[in-house]
This record gives structure tokens, C-alpha cells and sequence, in this order.
């Protein structure tokens, strides 16, 4: 003879089964929005760091851009255009220029902020001294 069921939904341990619609006994209602609520400011943090990290990296482009045009402006004696160069490039930039034998190097630095996070850049680029 097989062991009759319970009718009140209880199991083997006494617990009681959980219902389709999931307002069962275990007081699981709106635990999916207390989830989404702890989960949401870390998505929202991670997503803010990701567009800031884009943000700086934007700007690291820009100034190896400014860097190389320096460094060719300087290489054909347009030394007072190459601060331009880096400024036009990246509002704010430094540069500095080197020469060591032949080549001419250009160091742009510049500092990309995003929220209270500033982070400093650098790029440097050469090209031949005397170029066209």
C-alpha cells in the first residue's frame, strides 16, 4: 500500500510548496526588486567608470595626435606652431620638445578628468630633424 499524500501542500519535511504565482509561504514577495535595488548602484558604478575610461582614452588619442604634428612642425623649424598643435589637439596640453641627434621629440602632457577622478596623460612622438 502506497503512502497517501498530503492534501495541504506540505512535503516530506513539512514545508509547504511554493505556488505559481510566487507569493508562497516563504515570503519571497519583492525580493526580486530588493535585488534589483542592491544590484542597480553597482551596474550604475560600472557603467559611469567604463564611459569614464572611454573619456580617457579619447583623450590620450587626441594628444598622441597633437604629440606627432609638434613633432613634424619642430622638424621642419616651425617651433612656435607646435605648441599650437598640442593646444588645438587637447585644450590645456603642455609640451616639451628634445633633440637628440637626427630625430626630434615632442613630450605632450595633458590631465583628462572625469567626476572628481583626474588622471595625467603623457605622449611623446619624434620625427627627423630637417623633414619636409
Amino acid at each position: 500500500m502506497m503512502p497517501r499524500r498530503r492534501r495541504d501542500g506540505a512535503g516530506r519535511c513539512g514545508a509547504r510548496r511554493r505556488t505559481a504565482g510566487g507569493t508562497g509561504a516563504f515570503g519571497e514577495r519583492g525580493s526580486v526588486t530588493a535585488e534589483l535595488a542592491v544590484a542597480l548602484p553597482a551596474v550604475v558604478a560600472v557603467v559611469a567608470l567604463a564611459a569614464g575610461a572611454l573619456s580617457c582614452a579619447a583623450v590620450q588619442v587626441r594628444l598622441q595626435d597633437g604629440a606627432a604634428d609638434a613633432a613634424r612642425l619642430v622638424a621642419r623649424g616651425d617651433v612656435d606652431r607646435a605648441g599650437a598643435a598640442v593646444s588645438v589637439a587637447v585644450s590645456g596640453a603642455s609640451h616639451s620638445v628634445a633633440e637628440s641627434g637626427d630625430a626630434v621629440c615632442v613630450t605632450a602632457e595633458a590631465t583628462a578628468a572625469f567626476g572628481p577622478v583626474s588622471i595625467p596623460l603623457s605622449a611623446r612622438s619624434c620625427a627627423l630633424a630637417g623633414g619636409l
